[in-house]
């Protein structure tokens, strides 16, 4: 990734507000299909299917090769994380959501050129107390993030603000995977940190767009990854994550929240 932050022009903006769009349109219908007895692989095809019908691309499908490493293309339209998967999970048609089970729904989708993603924690079924608990913080989480977000205001009040909410109902807060700047590409800077990290901490400019994402775990902060397929990323201690996204736009005022289901209802 660049270190080079872009600012978006008015009518890269109008693109990104499209994209975004369709990224909150499409989550919404895949949320309909949660329900126990539902493979992830019929969340992905109907993803697959949506995305294409609406002229755009499924961001997710063959991202991220990197033979140095040993890292294979992502193989799905969508990522589908269950439970202890905190990110990446891989659709399957021989994995079916259960009763109890909390799911997160990740969509990206690429319109006209640009990028729009957002994802949100789904409960399938009668899910317990704790569950409940920990997605509705996790979705406070991402509030708190978004509304430090403001036009010369440091990116990294952000993690801080998530951060301080998480921790004070003993979470941990994924540090390895972070929000980020997205446009024409996926992956963009600048990096958004869900946790008072240290390092660059650049300003908040009007027409930067950004990701925030926080990964909220029910214990350590630690994480796993997949050794055989690469990309499943599970919590090192097996407890629960919950994770809420939305794409942002940094106005003159504030923030616009550009995958926000307001617009689509």
């Amino acid at each position: 990734m660049s270190d080079h932050i872009f600012i978006k022009s008015a009518a890269e903006i109008d693109a990104m507000r499209a994209a975004g769009r369709l990224a909150a349109k499409t989550l919404k219908m895949a949320s309909e299909l949660v329900k126990p007895g539902v493979s992830t692989e019929e969340i992905n095809e109907a993803v697959h299917t949506y995305t294409l019908e609406a002229g755009a691309i499924p961001a997710p499908l063959n991202y991220g090769a990197d033979p140095s490493r040993g890292i294979p293309p992502f193989p799905k339209s969508v990522c589908t994380s269950i439970n202890d998967v905190i990110c990446h999970g891989i659709p399957s048609k021989k994995e079916f959501l259960k009763d109890g089970d909390i799911v997160n729904v990740d969509v990206t989708c690429i319109l006209d050129g640009f990028h729009g993603d957002t994802s949100r924690t789904f409960l399938v079924g009668e899910v317990s107390d704790s569950a409940k608990k920990l997605v509705d913080v996790t979705w406070k989480c991402m509030h708190a993030g978004i509304e430090a977000v403001k036009p010369r205001a440091r990116v990294r009040d952000i993690g801080a603000a998530i951060a301080k909410l998480a921790e004070s109902h003993g979470y941990g807060v994924v540090r390895e995977y972070v929000g980020h700047g997205i446009g024409r590409g996926f992956h963009e800077a600048p990096q958004v940190p869900h946790y008072p990290a240290k390092g660059r901490n650049p300003r908040m400019l009007p027409g930067m767009i950004f990701t925030v994402e926080p990964m909220i775990n029910e214990g350590s902060h630690e994480t796993y990854l997949d050794p055989v397929d690469k990309w499943t990323v599970r919590t090192a201690d097996g407890k629960l994550s919950a994770q809420f996204e939305h794409t942002c736009l940094v106005t003159e005022t504030g923030v616009e929240i550009l995958t926000d289901w307001k617009y689509i209802e």
